[in-house]
């Protein structure tokens, strides 16, 4: 028996195993579905908006500019009472009720107020007034010079108005640029760039340990031992295991990254790093399952301790909250295990362009967390096998 046929047999074990796959396919997508919807609009403030009873062209790009602002996140009501119930149930951060004969008042020269509805409490709908206000007062300075075009030149106030829209696309003499302190950023982009990327390092950990089960129960049914008696070198065996368990983890990678990029349209950065990185992760998680499956005496031993100690490690390493959020001495502690490392390479990558070389620190830390877990599991393994074949 070589390496490649126990490798083989460990493969197909596994995709034929139907629980082995839920946890590897169907689990890892919906809790990216989940956290990635969760944690999207973070950035953006919930606005409902009422139009106006009386509307035209001049209600109509009021609701446009609401609707385009890329710090709003709008959502239309027909009437104002149900936008006020949407707001008192926190659906809502403010609404906005565009006033009635809008496009009549401005027109004939009047003033408009436009009503902003908060909640006492919500200190969101108060930051949210600053956005609209905003776009009202943008949408208001283009009226003001068509107004002003007309008193002085002639004219109508929609051939003006338009005049003022067409020199604002053209010549913009005042521009805001936002810039980040630094040009860092310490998060993940929100959204599914943040769930998907945290939830590969998460599940790649978690799945290699619990299938360290398969490689007890192959040792208590007592195939190895007929392997070894064949003859098969535990080395054959050691290494055909190991194989098996990066190409699984391989695959479960390459099937998030391809779901995250096809259905969530997650952008992975550099393509050399990231599969660089994905490939240095897989060698981690292969080393936890195989060290895993020469440690523990039972199945339901690893079943029931790799899952929970997975997640752990997961929450501690920065899967599931940025690091940068928690105090200086549990970010260090972060810091202790694998997760941490892996997590910092893809924030540099998505939130930082970053390339190769720019991930090159915390894929040197990766290579050696996977050198020793890799060096552990085949020394256990082998001699769980020379010494106790049967256990």
């Amino acid at each position: 028996m070589t390496v490649l046929a126990v490798t083989r047999a460990t493969v197909l074990r596994a995709v034929r195993d139907r629980t082995a796959l839920f946890f590897m396919v169907l689990l890892p997508v919906a809790i990216i579905v989940v956290i990635g919807v969760t944690v999207s609009g973070f950035d953006q403030f919930r606005i409902g908006v009422v139009p106006a009873a009386r509307t035209g062209p001049v209600a109509e790009e009021l609701v446009s500019g609401l609707e385009e602002a890329p710090g709003l996140r709008t959502r239309g009501y027909d009437t104002a009472a149900d936008a006020r119930s949407a707001l008192r149930r926190a659906e809502l951060d403010a609404v906005v009720l565009v006033p009635s004969g809008l496009d009549e008042t401005v027109r004939s020269g009047g003033s408009v107020t436009v009503p902003v509805l908060v909640e006492p409490s919500g200190s969101a709908g108060h930051s949210a007034v600053s956005s609209v206000s905003a776009v009202v007062a943008e949408h208001a300075a283009r009226l003001q010079a068509a107004a002003f075009a007309a008193d002085r030149t002639g004219g109508s106030f929609d051939k003006n108005l338009a005049l003022a829209r067409g020199t604002e696309q053209a010549f913009s003499p005042i521009a805001v640029r936002t810039q980040t302190v630094n040009g860092q950023s310490d998060y993940l982009p929100l959204g599914y760039s943040y769930s998907t990327p945290t939830m590969l390092v998460l599940f790649v950990f978690i799945n290699a340990l619990a299938g360290g089960a398969t490689i007890v129960q192959t040792r208590r049914t007592g195939v190895y031992a007929r392997a070894l008696a064949a003859p098969v070198s535990a080395r054959t065996l050691v290494l055909g295991e190991t194989v098996a368990y990066l190409l699984l983890a391989l695959l479960q990678s390459a099937l998030i990254i391809g779901v995250g990029a096809l259905a969530f349209d997650v952008a992975w950065g550099d393509p050399l790093a990231a599969g660089v990185l994905v490939t240095v992760w897989a060698l981690v998680g292969t080393g936890a399952g195989v060290l895993a499956g020469a440690l523990f005496r039972t199945p339901e031993q690893v079943n029931a301790v790799g899952p929970a100690l997975g997640i752990g490690l997961g929450m501690l390493g920065g899967c599931m909250w940025p690091l940068a959020l928690v105090p200086d001495w549990l970010r260090t502690a972060g810091h202790l295990v694998p997760q941490a490392w892996a997590v910092d390479a893809w924030t540099t990558l998505l939130s930082r362009g970053g390339d190769l070389a720019a991930i090159l620190p915390d894929l040197a830390v990766l290579a050696a967390f996977a050198t020793v877990l890799i060096v552990c599991a085949s020394l256990a393994l082998r001699r769980r096998l020379t010494t106790t074949p049967g256990a």
